[in-house]
């Protein structure tokens, strides 16, 4: 009963079918799950596309399997000024021998938020299997599978604050019955045939938990959970696209830290740069101010890409639901000090 809640909750939360829901201990293990189980019918002469701005969880997986299948890599590259990932590429990206776009529907280092459903029309014309990595853009606004288009995404409860656990959620769940079995089980069916062993029964109570959260943080919100969550996820996108703006603004005027990426079209978490502070002492004077922040070095993924490691890495902030106008103004203010 706690464990067909819990795919109910991520199936509310994303708007998709309970059946299609595969729980397990986090993104990074049910995606390589996924392509352990994907690359078992790929042939040589196949081909992938994974992108430059993907965590390396949505991107090692899919690199190893390719390796030992001996398929073909194709990289998405990003606009290096603006931090985006230019969907004209896809064009040429998406030939005939392509069986899985992995892609990621925003980046948690520096914020950029993909239009997904484009890439997904192009993706379906060509018969590949989208796998989009929702984890950095759940917590920040509302999330609706079909509008999206991909055919699996994967979620970490983390990342809105709840429990360590991780979720498939496949927009057709009879793919599941298609796919190699990890079970310990002699014949399972359907989210099983991708999950190992029993679960944390505490954990999945706690995963309902935190997604109810989510769908109360409206007091207006009425309705079916679903509903709910829509109407709740939607304030909290409203309520941060204010604060993140006002941000972006007293950043680039009152202070000479760099934020990377394009402000346009993100989620509420940046990479900053400062000049002639390293990093990791930003964020000391940060901790002195009471802001909390974290020093990335730089040297993986994307922040690799953009040589931030050669510059002594950057500063990650983010903001969350509870983040209020004042705290914002006393990150501004700290930053401002440093000169």
């Amino acid at each position: 009963e706690t464990e067909d809640a819990a795919r109910r909750a991520i199936a509310d939360l994303v708007g998709a079918d309970p059946r299609g829901v595969v729980l397990g201990p986090g993104s990074a293990v049910l995606l390589r799950r996924l392509a352990n189980a994907v690359s078992e019918t790929w042939m040589l002469g196949d081909e992938i596309v994974v992108s430059r701005l993907d965590d390396v969880a949505n991107v090692a997986p899919w690199l190893r399997n390719a390796s030992r299948k001996g398929v073909g890599v194709r990289w998405a590259e990003i606009d290096i000024e603006t931090c985006e990932l230019p969907e004209w590429q896809f064009d040429e990206l998406l030939t005939g021998a392509v069986r899985v776009v992995a892609l990621t529907a925003a980046s948690r280092h520096v914020g950029t938020r993909l239009d997904v459903a484009r890439i997904a029309e192009r993706t379906r014309e060509n018969g590949a299997l989208l796998v989009v990595d929702l984890t950095a853009a759940a917590p920040f606004g509302p999330q609706d599978l079909t509008a999206l288009g991909a055919d699996v995404v994967v979620l970490d409860a983390a990342a809105w604050g709840g429990p360590q656990l991780g979720a498939l959620v496949f927009r057709a769940p009879a793919l599941l019955d298609r796919l190699g079995s990890y079970a310990l089980e002699p014949a399972p069916r359907g989210p099983h045939r991708l999950e190992l062993g029993p679960h944390s029964f505490p954990q999945l109570a706690g995963l309902v938990a935190s997604v109810e959260h989510l769908a109360g943080l409206d007091d207006a919100a009425t309705g079916t959970r679903r509903e709910r969550l829509l109407t709740s996820m939607a304030q909290v996108q409203a309520y941060q696209a204010e604060l993140l703006a006002t941000l972006l603004v007293e950043l680039s005027i009152g202070t000479r830290a760099v934020v990377l990426g394009d402000p346009a079209r993100r989620v509420p978490m940046l990479s900053l740069t400062h000049p002639s502070v390293k990093a990791p002492d930003v964020v000391e004077h940060l901790a002195d101010r009471g802001v909390c922040a974290m020093a990335d070095p730089g040297d993986q993924g994307v922040l690799a890409h953009l040589g931030t490691a050669e510059i002594g890495g950057v500063v990650r902030v983010g903001l969350a639901h509870y983040t209020s106008a004042g705290e914002v103004e006393v990150l501004v203010s700290a930053l401002a000090e440093l000169r």
